[in-house]
């Protein structure tokens, strides 16, 4: 608590002194060439000249220079320049800031609160489950699976919990430790295909294909696995294979279906 003060106080003070210092460069500022300044070195010129100081071509060049200042300080806008007094009220003005966000922060900050680590808060998102958001639910299941990291329904909850948060490679680890675990789970395997298809950006990939068929071999009524097996085919043209992949879903969806209309066009156009 004291170190974070001092180390207000400090950058307080650094910000303090580059506002002052600014100010300051802006007060010693150089004097701008002004019109009436290059009108007097005109006039000048033209008694050098007189007094024979100044031959024709050098008073001539000298003349046009002057001309060409006198031309750029019409166009010129001068410069704000701080005095004395203005540093006083940039001080003030530092200081009252300071002064505000030390208040307001005594007033809605928290630096005597105690600390809450990430298992203190997990702890209370698990006495909670109905109000958490899927990144949370995530996190509390996969607590449970540190404690258990063989039970097969908790990585299957992992798994799922982390697809519905948006972290598809997690839960594709979580899908892969549960497939070894029990091997001959067909749904397991499609879950797995599925979470492996949704880390590529929706397409299915060869490790992807890989666990549909397996979970087809396992159980051939794997609707999901099938869809995706005959999408795969119809990505590579392979027409026939997705007939094979689809012709029974179809069969089994309801004829008012969207779903099956959409099966059948797609089949249609790439039969033609």
């Amino acid at each position: 608590m004291t170190m974070f003060w001092i180390m207000t106080a400090l950058l307080a003070a650094l910000a303090g002194l580059l506002v002052l210092a600014g100010a300051r460069r802006g007060a010693d500022g150089g004097e701008l060439v002004t019109p009436a300044a290059a009108s007097a070195e005109l006039a000048e010129l033209d008694r050098l000249k007189a007094r024979g100081l100044l031959d024709e071509a050098g008073w001539a060049a000298a003349r046009a220079e002057a001309g060409r200042r006198i031309l750029s300080a019409q166009r010129e806008t001068a410069p704000v320049l701080s005095g004395p007094q203005d540093r006083v009220w940039v001080l003030g003005g530092i200081f009252a800031a300071v002064a505000a966000t030390v208040g307001l922060y005594m007033m809605v900050g928290g630096s005597g609160r105690p600390d809450q680590p990430y298992e203190r808060r997990v702890d209370e998102w698990a006495t909670r489950l109905d109000t958490l958001q899927p990144p949370q639910i995530a996190a509390v299941v996969a607590r449970e699976v540190e404690k258990r990291p063989d039970d097969h329904q908790a990585l299957t909850m992992l798994g799922v919990a982390r697809s519905e948060a948006g972290d598809p490679i997690g839960a594709v680890s979580a899908f892969r430790r549960a497939v070894a675990l029990r091997p001959d789970d067909a749904a397991g395997w499609t879950r797995l295909g599925q979470g492996l298809v949704r880390a590529n950006g929706g397409s299915v990939g060869a490790d992807a294909e890989a666990a549909f068929l397996r979970a087809l071999e396992l159980d051939p009524g794997q609707g999901s696995a099938r869809y995706f097996l005959g999408d795969a085919a119809l990505t590579r043209g392979d027409a026939a294979r997705a007939r094979e992949m689809w012709s029974p879903l179809i069969a089994a969806m309801d004829p008012r279906d969207p779903a099956r209309a959409d099966l059948q066009a797609r089949l249609a156009g790439a039969g033609s």
